[in-house]
């Protein structure tokens, strides 16, 4: 399957913003999707997970309450909802889809399956 991330952008901090990982190419529906992050000089940091079917979630300590992982409805998109948005935030955002949900959470380069290029998103103070 083949991932698109798209949403990112420059926001002030406490504003919103909205991500999107669209797939081709493949049955998304099977996939569990992860977004991840990397900011300057530092190593790629788990932010999000969503399961297959949409029922569970999970979220890094630094993002829960304020990030949201959906499924959208034609079950061809995933979207990372993204409030109150902090300096410390900003980073390049990957999604990506694995059949193994662990492999996600823990960013496990060698074994996820799919991933998008990353779109930019900065916070400035």
């Amino acid at each position: 399957v083949q991932l698109q991330a798209s949403g990112g952008g420059l926001v002030q901090a406490g504003d919103s913003l909205s991500l999107s990982c669209a797939a081709s190419g493949g049955t998304f529906a099977t996939y569990a999707v992860g977004w991840s992050r990397q900011a300057p000089g530092k190593g790629r940091e788990f932010v999000g997970a969503i399961s297959r079917s949409g029922g569970s979630t999970f979220y890094a300590d630094s993002v829960e309450g304020r990030f949201t992982i959906s499924r959208g409805s034609a079950k061809k998109t995933v979207y990372l909802q993204m409030n109150k948005l902090q300096p410390e935030d900003t980073a390049v955002y990957y999604c990506a889809a694995d059949r193994t949900f662990h492999n996600l959470v823990v960013v496990d380069m060698t074994r996820i399956e799919n991933w998008g290029q990353g779109t930019q998103v900065t916070v400035s103070s």
